[in-house]
């Protein structure tokens, strides 16, 4: 798939009527644009958050707001202290988040954090009878996280077949990753069709309270260069000294 067009296989109508999927929002571009495809699909969402300790508090309030607009009337927050196990520049302002391309695996990434977020997804849906989960996790513009790629995402679906009541009573907990392989712009093409409202989603590893992005860490500079390369003006709202 290429950046010439938008991304063509990522809605189905799912057939079940009333089938039920939990949408991990974190209140970045990508779990807005996951959410927008899930409920594209026909599924009645759920949202999950996470407040863990990270760093910028403000993208639990565009969860929110990314939630509310799409209308969706569950949406948990469950307060994690994965921060207190330090490790990462996301969680410990004591490490300093990165504003310029590093090789190997940066210092944002969050020890185990997909694996214990999917955790919470995997039991809530059972909880619910969910047929789905959703994450959007992507591994083509990315930073290269080791739970961002296609083998962690067969390997958890692996354990949710083997771990839960579900499972062995065969019925399927789908877990659905439609941003793995897409590019920035081709997720962000995707959502615009979609309606995704992006000035409301925020995506800096190190925003202020106000929502307003650094410009400078990998996060933003990823987010920035996908709205170029989609031909789509950038809505992100930027601190002054990085305008």
């Amino acid at each position: 798939m290429t950046d010439s067009g938008v991304a063509q296989t990522q809605t189905q109508t799912h057939t079940q009527a009333n089938a039920k999927a939990v949408v991990l929002v974190s209140g970045g571009l990508d779990s807005a644009t996951c959410l927008a495809i899930a409920r594209a699909n026909n599924y009645d969402c759920l949202a999950l958050s996470f407040d863990y300790g990270q760093r910028s508090q403000s993208e639990l309030l565009a969860a929110k707001a990314v939630v509310t607009a799409a209308g969706i009337t569950q949406h948990k927050i469950i307060s994690l202290d994965i921060g207190s196990l330090g490790g990462s520049a996301l969680t410990d302002d004591a490490i300093a988040v990165p504003e310029s391309a590093s090789e190997g695996i940066p210092v944002t990434y969050v020890p185990a954090r997909n694996t214990v977020f999917l955790s919470y997804a995997l039991a809530w849906a059972e909880v619910v009878d969910a047929r789905a989960i959703y994450i959007g996790v992507n591994a083509l513009d990315y930073s290269g996280y080791p739970d961002c790629r296609p083998e962690f995402v067969a390997a958890y679906q692996a354990v949710i077949n083997l771990a839960t009541k579900a499972g062995v009573e065969g019925r399927e907990i789908k877990l659905e990753t439609p941003l793995i392989d897409l590019s920035k712009a081709e997720i962000i093409r995707t959502g615009i069709g979609l309606g995704v409202d992006y000035a409301a989603t925020v995506s800096c590893y190190q925003a202020d309270s106000a929502g307003l992005a650094c410009g400078v860490c990998d996060s933003c500079r990823l987010r920035r260069e996908g709205f170029s390369k989609a031909g789509v003006d950038d809505p992100t709202r930027y601190q002054q000294k990085n305008a």
